[in-house]
């Protein structure tokens, strides 16, 4: 099924991202563990792909198990820095011929020792979309920053990228995590007012110890409303309540997200079974 015709259905979507393994010697701990969200029944699942397509071929074959053994619809990503064209026809082929429907169109992360002008086929997300497009079948999705992308000189240069990215064939954007609903609702505002009329699905990211917030504002400079800051340092060296208190402060913002009619909620479930079975039962007659 294509993720856009279930973000647009009358009840709220709920979605959990899970991460393939990086080598075969976890294929299996990791396969467990995604099966187990799976067997929730989210509306769809995404499946991330390795840090320079290093682990590609996991991302089409945990994709296609979920869809088989539990006909949960799956997103697979795909990023095209340092790809060639050839392979991003070979990944699009395993992708149909396994079923998978939906695919999240990224630029990738670029290695901070790679050349200053590389000769890459792709420079840019929007140019990924575009090759999708062309091929035909998928329904296409984007990831966004609603704080602008670390590279940005501005939220309007940032803004004016994602517009070429969906007038290439963008379906639906999702966005980077964010702590306070408010730069949400912002930045939806500001998109609108750009012409970009897809909808744009909120990532949560339930934070459940210190070390995972200390590298998440490391990589995407997200901003710390002060509320979660005190949660941060009341209930931080304790493991059991930071993981109690994180799911609840998602669970909080979700619910005032829907509460807005925001129509999709994506949460970033780092492969944590318990994380996504908790936000989903604390959502349990709201998403009904």
């Amino acid at each position: 099924m294509k993720v856009i015709d279930l973000i647009q259905a009358e009840k709220p979507c709920l979605s959990f991202e899970v991460f393939p393994p990086k080598t075969s010697d976890n294929y299996q701990s990791i396969q467990t563990a995604t099966e187990n969200i799976a067997a929730l029944s989210p509306d769809f699942i995404s499946v991330t792909y390795g840090a320079g397509g290093g682990a590609s071929d996991y991302t089409v074959s945990i994709s296609a198990n979920l869809q088989e053994k539990y006909h949960v619809p799956t997103l697979a990503h795909l990023s095209c820095i340092s790809s060639s064209h050839e392979g991003v026809q070979k990944q699009l082929a395993a992708m149909r011929a396994a079923g998978i429907e939906n695919v999240l169109a990224l630029r990738g992360d670029i290695a901070p020792n790679a050349p200053a002008a590389p000769n890459w086929y792709y420079h840019y997300a929007s140019e990924l979309v575009r090759e999708i497009k062309s091929y035909g079948g998928f329904c296409i999705g984007g990831a966004c920053y609603p704080e602008s992308h670390p590279e940005s000189k501005s939220q309007a240069e940032d803004i004016a990228h994602l517009k070429e990215k969906v007038d290439a064939g963008c379906e639906f954007l999702t966005t980077q995590m964010f702590f306070d609903n408010n730069i949400y609702y912002n930045f939806l505002y500001k998109v609108r007012e750009a012409g970009i009329t897809v909808p744009v699905v909120a990532g949560i990211m339930p934070v459940t110890n210190v070390k995972q917030i200390k590298r998440i504002v490391e990589l995407s400079g997200t901003a710390l409303p002060q509320r979660f800051r005190y949660l941060l340092d009341r209930f931080g060296s304790n493991p059991a309540a930071m993981k109690q208190a994180g799911i609840i402060y998602a669970s909080e913002q979700i619910i005032d997200l829907l509460a807005n009619d925001v129509p999709a909620i994506h949460v970033y479930s780092m492969n944590n079974v318990s994380v996504a079975a908790q936000i989903q039962s604390n959502l349990s007659e709201i998403l009904k």
